[in-house]
């Protein structure tokens, strides 16, 4: 029996090691950490073997096969002692591929993932196409093909989720766009992040679509040095115009949908394309862009009090993320930003700040680049240590016909868990500002 053995027990690697012990393999997970306890149960309820707390090297390298977490760099020493006795090491997205039937539908780039993906999830279903959402949004990957065979996949995906793949193919792969990020992983090397995008066709045939944009930069600049297997289609900002996107010669209006900004009518013109090449007719696409509602923490509105709407955008854990936000942001906000700083440069913010601020909240333990990069706007600033704390600030600063907007632009351990947490907090302290302000 081939011995696999699974790195890292978070959502992706517990997907991976039951499937692989439905496949028969013998499995055996390891973490460097402590596992959640709904992952030590699920192990342990189907008779896993595993450890947590460190790794026994012995019996790692005495695996067939490696299935490494996303999370783990290929710098880590286990993983270079993986590659020197030339043990097999693929990806849970890989080894999931192996054993999927159905149509896969990949997307990746810096910004837009989540919402892309789930859009193009939703135009699907809209045609009563059954598709399983998955990769990093939703289930793994793994763990949907373990449940059950669904004819299609919609996969967000990660550069560090490609890094590892062998033969993974999806028939319809889109990326949406290439900003720095992550360049720690990458050799501080901005072309290794863009080839990590690009695996993404690697394994594409000649009938497979490629969704790529045309008008951003870095993709260009690393589109002409990379080999397009299969068909490639452009999707353009000149495609959007008023609200309104042109689509493979049709017109699709957006200005009834809660997707808001240029950034996510871009995200939109992915998701139609996709859902075009899988055969959704126009008219579903259009009622599946007027029901479409954001996830959680992206752009996601919260309430509305006295005038004044509240906007979750806690995942823009950088700065341009924060940049798609304030720019689709039309009317004056207040803006709560900070958090634990990754090097930020705030110099694009800067405009945005300056014609539509009307205040700014800090949210974290040290902000003094925020306040060296906005304080000389003349806007009021204060830094606060909590999520109530900033919004009951950002109330005091908001007028009538307002908007608040958490858009941090920073990553969110200095004060909470991960941006989950702090905008699940935000919007606790949203919801109980309306409740003190309508009693």
């Amino acid at each position: 029996m081939k011995k696999v053995v699974v790195l890292g027990a978070g959502e992706s690697g517990v997907g991976a090691a039951l499937l692989a012990q439905k496949q028969g393999f013998e499995v055996f997970v390891s973490d460097r950490g402590a596992l959640k306890p709904e992952y030590r149960q699920a192990l342990a309820a189907h008779g896993i073997a595993f450890e947590e707390g460190g790794h026994t090297e012995s019996r790692i390298l005495d695996a067939d096969l490696a299935i490494k977490s996303p999370g783990i760099p290929e710098k880590a020493p286990l993983i270079r002692e993986i590659r020197n006795r030339k043990i097999e090491l693929i990806s849970e997205i890989e080894f999931a591929s192996w054993f999927a039937k159905g149509t896969i539908l990949a997307i990746t780039g810096t910004n837009g993932k989540t919402t892309t993906t789930r859009l193009t999830w939703h135009l699907l279903r809209q045609c009563g196409i059954d598709a399983a959402l998955g990769g990093n949004v939703g289930k793994s990957f793994a763990l949907n093909v373990l449940e059950r065979e669904s004819p299609v996949h919609v996969l967000e995906l990660s550069s560090f989720q490609l890094d590892d793949i062998r033969d993974f193919r999806p028939h319809i792969a889109m990326l949406l766009n290439i900003t720095p990020d992550h360049l720690d992983r990458y050799d501080y090397q901005m072309e290794n992040y863009a080839r990590a995008k690009f695996r993404i066709i690697e394994n594409q045939g000649p009938e497979d679509l490629f969704l790529y944009n045309g008008s951003d930069p870095l993709t260009m600049e690393y589109f002409g040095k990379t080999r397009i297997p299969g068909k490639a289609q452009e999707i353009r900002l000149d495609m959007v115009r008023d609200g309104f996107l042109n689509a493979g010669g049709l017109e699709y209006d957006l200005n009834k949908s809660r997707l808001k900004g240029l950034h996510n009518a871009m995200n939109a013109l992915f998701a139609i394309h996709a859902a075009q090449a899988m055969g959704v007719p126009a008219e579903l696409i259009q009622e599946g862009l007027s029901s479409y509602v954001n996830a959680p923490h992206r752009m996601e509105w919260v309430a509305e009090i006295a005038g004044v709407a509240y906007y979750n955008d806690s995942k823009a854990t950088n700065v341009e993320s924060a940049f798609y936000a304030l720019q689709a942001t039309n009317q004056p906000f207040v803006w709560i930003v900070g958090g634990q700083d990754k090097g930020n440069d705030y110099a694009s913010l800067v405009e945005f700040v300056r014609e539509k601020a009307r205040a700014i909240v800090c949210l974290g333990v040290d902000n003094r680049k925020i306040v060296e990069a906005f304080g000389s706007l003349g806007k009021p600033l204060l830094e606060t240590g909590s999520a109530k704390a900033a919004v009951n600030a950002a109330a005091g600063f908001a007028r009538p016909g307002d908007a608040v907007l958490l858009s941090p632009a920073c990553a969110s351990f200095d004060l909470f868990k991960n941006y989950e947490d702090r905008g699940d907090q935000f919007r606790e302290a949203v919801r109980e500002l309306k409740r003190e302000t309508e009693n």
